[in-house]
């Protein structure tokens, strides 16, 4: 492709970060402000499972007559405000190590005749669509360093239209600066920047076009991913220009420290969620939620995989039994700070987002089953505090997808394998 061409690509991924930057580093409450309180998405993937014994209810019903099980119980201060569903499987998901690689998608990221991997869009960029267009963050992607915590392939939970991961930000420090960093370059230093970044890519581009006639099919293939990528940081340029002139707001949190890791960045993050929402900085989040730091913190000596086979033996057993209940009490404190915070309508946060939490892995690496669990008020006709089993034992799990999404005023008539919704989450 020519000596052009590499020293362009040299300079793109040496300014990769900062080209990627501004589609999470915009940020103002100022074209967000509405009579009617905005609805807001936050999903959370938890990679391999729970303790199949101690975690998932055996009955349904509400949860006030059939109690809580022993991992469920920090969340019995939310107790009417949450609901597990139960018999839901991704149809897609084929991977057992893969909790995360397709629970928003629901491809089969290895059934593409042709092609060794191929995702599809996930929800949380479906919904960015209809409903984050007016913040400056139609969506944010969190993520965690750890690579070995039941995720499976991917940088984050978010995929885009073509399949291809979105990075997720896995630094809360840089979460920060991205909400609510003060920029100090005036007007023409960012006109200069901004023309300068484009100059770079156009130049790319033209490279790249040049020589894809030269090309073998499957070389074309990874250059046509490649222009995917390039096209994706032209549309982040392109948000940044937006929004450029309107200031982001003031932190409503302290800027945490630098070199967190484990329990204590989960813990950041979870309060930069809220903020996000509570600014209207955005109204779309995944969080690919880290395991075996938060395990480390924790000074156990396992490893998620370790601890997903906690039948080995009853110390693993033991272990994962008190994993799950540390999770959930993670959760319930995410749900305080929600019901504690009110939006910049002054409407209570709680009140208007949906809350997702679960995984493609039931249990160790099972793929039926997988656990949901949900909770906010921002779909007014899903029925809260109870545990509803589903009639279908493989219930498509873009069913469940789809039945949240809608009931939450996010008009979409189909997505990845649904086959309709379901009326038995509906009160």
């Amino acid at each position: 492709m020519g000596i052009q061409l590499h020293n362009r690509r040299a300079i793109l991924k040496a300014g990769s970060t900062a080209l990627a930057l501004p589609f999470l580093d915009s940020l103002s409450i100022a074209k967000s402000v509405n009579a009617v309180a905005p609805k807001r998405f936050l999903m959370i993937g938890c990679g391999y499972g729970f303790t199949k014994e101690t975690f998932f209810p055996t009955k349904a019903g509400r949860f006030s007559e059939i109690g809580l099980t022993p991992g469920l119980k920090p969340l019995e201060r939310h107790r009417d405000d949450i609901t597990m569903v139960s018999n839901l499987t991704n149809l897609g998901a084929t991977n057992a190590h893969g909790g995360s690689t397709s629970y928003l998608t629901g491809a089969n990221v290895s059934g593409t005749p042709g092609k060794k991997f191929h995702n599809s869009i996930s929800l949380d960029q479906v919904i960015a669509r209809e409903i984050g267009q007016d913040t400056r963050f139609p969506a944010i992607s969190l993520s965690d360093k750890d690579t070995k915590d039941g995720h499976g392939p991917g940088l984050s939970l978010s995929w885009s239209d073509k399949g291809h991961p979105i990075p997720g930000v896995t630094n809360p420090v840089d979460l920060y600066h991205q909400l609510f960093g003060q920029d100090k370059e005036s007007a023409a230093e960012r006109e200069f920047r901004l023309a300068e970044r484009r100059s770079v890519l156009d130049g790319v581009v033209a490279d790249l076009k040049s020589s894809k006639r030269k090309l073998s099919k499957t070389d074309q293939d990874k250059l046509e991913e490649y222009l995917q990528s390039i096209r994706q940081i032209e549309q982040s340029i392109s948000r940044e220009v937006e929004w450029s002139n309107t200031p982001k707001p003031n932190a409503p949190i302290k800027q945490p420290k630098e070199g967190m890791d484990g329990l204590q960045a989960l813990k950041t993050f979870q309060r930069l969620i809220v903020a996000a929402f509570q600014t209207d900085s955005t109204r779309v989040i995944t969080y690919r939620q880290p395991i075996s730091s938060i395990l480390k913190s924790w000074e156990f000596s396992l490893g998620a995989h370790s601890l997903s086979h906690y039948n080995l033996d009853p110390r693993r057993r033991e272990a994962s039994q008190q994993k799950d209940v540390m999770f959930m009490d993670l959760f319930a404190d995410l749900i305080d700070m929600f019901k504690q915070t009110q939006d910049v309508n002054g409407e209570n946060l709680f009140d208007s987002t949906l809350i997702s939490y679960g995984s493609n892995l039931r249990t160790g690496h099972g793929l039926k089953g997988c656990p949901a669990i949900h909770t906010g008020g921002a779909g007014k006709k899903l029925r809260r505090g109870e545990h509803i089993m589903l009639p279908d034992q493989d219930t498509p799990l873009a069913n469940y997808w789809l039945t949240l999404t809608q009931q939450a005023g996010v008009d979409l008539e189909r997505f990845s394998h649904s086959t309709g919704t379901l009326d038995e989450l509906l009160a």
